[in-house]
C-alpha cells in the first residue's frame, strides 16, 4: 500500500500483517496491522517505528513521501517488540535525527540496542517539540500498558498519537472507521475493540480512566486517533474514548457465561441443564468449551459477562489443567465486579470445584457459593440440581447487577 495522510500532512506509512495469528499467546484470526506515522514539516517526523520484520516496508513508504536522511525526529511512544526492533534501520536511514522517549522508554531500549550512538531526548509530560507549522505534546501514560508507554498528541492537526490504547487487531486495507465500517462491518470493528481491551488492557482500568481525565484536562479533543494497531479512528473518535471510559469503569450486560472442559462428557452433561436454568430465570447465557474456543475469545466473553460459571472435572484432585490454565489467565489481567462460581464432575474423589473456589478469593470476586460436584455421569435427579443451580445462579446475578 501507498502512505495514506491522515490530515495536514501527517501520513500513515505502516505495514499490514496478514498472516499473524499467535501474537505472543493472543490468538488473531483477523491478523493486525503496525501503523506508524511520518509527519512533513520543516523538521521531518518519524512517530513510532514498527515490527522488525516489516522494516522495510515502512521505510519505502518513507521513501516514497522524503529522503529518509531528512527525518528530523523519531517518536517513541512505546517499546514493545512490535513497536520498536526497526529502530536501528530507521536510525542507519535517518542518522541526524533525534530519538524522543520517555526516561523509562531510555533505559528499556538500551537492553536492546546500543542507543550511545544515537542522539536521544528523554521527555516527560508536559513537554513540547515545535518542529515548524506542528507541534508535538508529549503525555506519559506508564502502564498503558507498560511502564515506558507515552502519547504524543499534536495540536494543530487535532491528531493523538496513541500508541496501543484504543486500538485492536485487525488487518484491513481500510485504514479508517468510516471506511472499514462501510466496507467491511461496524460490528466486527466494535468487537475488536473489546477484544482488544479485555485481553491486553483490563488490569489497568482505573490508569486509563486517569489518563483520560488528564487528556480531557489538557484540553485534548482529538479530531484524529492515531493508533499503533488497527484502525484509526476519525469518523467518530470520542465514540472510542466514551467506550473505553465504560470499558475500564468494568461495564457489564446483564448476562451469564458458562466455561467448562470436560474428561468423559459429565461435566459437560452438566452445563446443559445449568445453562437452561439461566435462560429460564430470563437470563442471557453463552457456553464455551475450554479446548474449543481460543483463549482470547473466552476472556472476552468472561469481560461482556456479569457472571461466569467454570466447569471442571477432578483430575489427581485438583482442576482439569485447561480450566486451571483459563483462570491463570484471568487472574493476570486482574478482572472486577464480576460474580463466579463453579461446577464439575468427579470419579473417586473431588478437589476441582474446590480449588476453583480458592482461586477466585485469590481473585478477589465475588463467589456464588456454594459450588455444585456430581459423581460420575450426572443422574436424573443430578440433572435436576443442575437447572436450579443455574437459575439460583441468575436470580443472584441479577441482584448483583442491580448494584451496578
Amino acid at each position: 500500500m501507498k502512505p495514506v495522510e491522515l490530515k495536514n500532512n501527517i501520513f500513515w506509512v505502516g505495514a499490514i500483517d496478514w498472516a499473524v495469528r499467535d501474537f505472543h499467546g493472543y490468538e488473531t484470526p483477523r491478523g493486525t496491522t503496525y501503523n506508524n506515522f511520518l509527519i512533513l514539516d520543516e523538521e521531518v517526523t518519524l512517530v513510532d517505528t514498527v515490527k522488525y520484520d516489516f522494516s522495510d516496508i515502512t521505510i519505502k513508504h518513507i521513501r516514497n513521501l522524503v529522503d529518509p536522511a531528512r527525518i528530523q525526529h523519531v517518536v517513541i511512544n512505546h517499546i514493545e517488540n512490535d513497536h520498536a526492533t526497526s529502530i536501528d534501520k530507521i536510525m542507519a536511514v535517518a542518522p541526524n535525527a533525534t530519538i524522543h522517549i520517555t526516561e523509562r522508554g531510555r533505559k528499556g531500549l538500551e537492553r536492546f540496542f546500543d542507543m550511545s550512538r544515537w542522539k536521544v531526548n528523554a521527555v516527560k509530560t508536559g513537554d513540547t517539540l515545535k518542529i515548524g507549522k506542528n507541534s508535538l505534546l508529549f503525555i506519559e501514560t506508564p502502564m498503558v500498558h507498560w511502564l515506558d508507554s507515552m502519547m504524543t498528541f499534536c495540536p494543530e492537526a487535532g491528531v493523538l498519537f496513541s500508541q496501543d490504547g484504543f486500538g485492536q487487531h485487525l488487518a484491513s486495507s481500510a485504514r479508517f472507521d468510516d471506511d472499514f465500517s462501510r466496507c467491511v462491518s461496524s460490528v466486527i470493528l466494535d468487537d475488536a475493540v473489546i477484544d482488544y481491551y479485555a485481553n491486553i488492557l483490563m488490569p489497568f482500568g482505573q490508569l486509563i480512566l486517569d489518563k483520560i481525565a488528564d487528556l480531557q484536562k489538557l484540553g485534548i479533543k482529538p479530531d484524529i486517533i492515531a493508533l499503533d494497531h488497527g484502525i484509526i479512528w476519525r469518523a467518530n473518535p470520542g465514540k472510542v474514548i466514551e467506550s473505553y471510559v465504560e470499558m475500564a469503569s468494568g461495564k457489564a450486560d446483564l448476562r451469564a457465561l458458562i466455561v467448562y472442559d470436560t474428561m468423559w462428557k459429565s461435566t459437560e452433561m452438566m452445563s446443559v441443564p445449568i445453562a437452561e436454568g439461566i435462560r429460564d430465570e430470563g437470563v442471557d447465557c453463552r457456553v464455551l468449551k475450554l479446548r474449543a474456543t481460543p483463549m482470547n475469545v473466552v476472556v472476552k466473553e468472561f469481560w461482556k459477562a456479569r457472571g461466569t460459571l467454570f466447569g471442571t472435572p477432578t483430575l489427581n484432585n485438583i482442576m482439569y489443567p485447561s480450566v486451571a490454565e483459563c483462570l491463570t489467565h484471568l487472574r493476570g489481567l486482574r478482572p472486577k465486579n464480576r460474580l463466579v462460581g463453579a461446577f464439575g464432575s468427579y470419579g473417586w474423589g473431588g478437589g476441582a470445584v474446590k480449588e476453583a473456589y480458592e482461586t477466585f478469593d485469590k481473585m478477589g470476586l465475588e463467589k456464588y457459593d456454594p459450588g455444585l460436584q456430581v459423581i460420575y455421569k450426572p443422574s436424573s435427579e443430578d440433572e435436576e440440581k443442575c437447572y436450579q443451580f443455574g437459575k439460583e445462579f441468575a436470580a443472584r446475578l441479577k441482584e448483583y447487577q442491580a448494584r451496578f
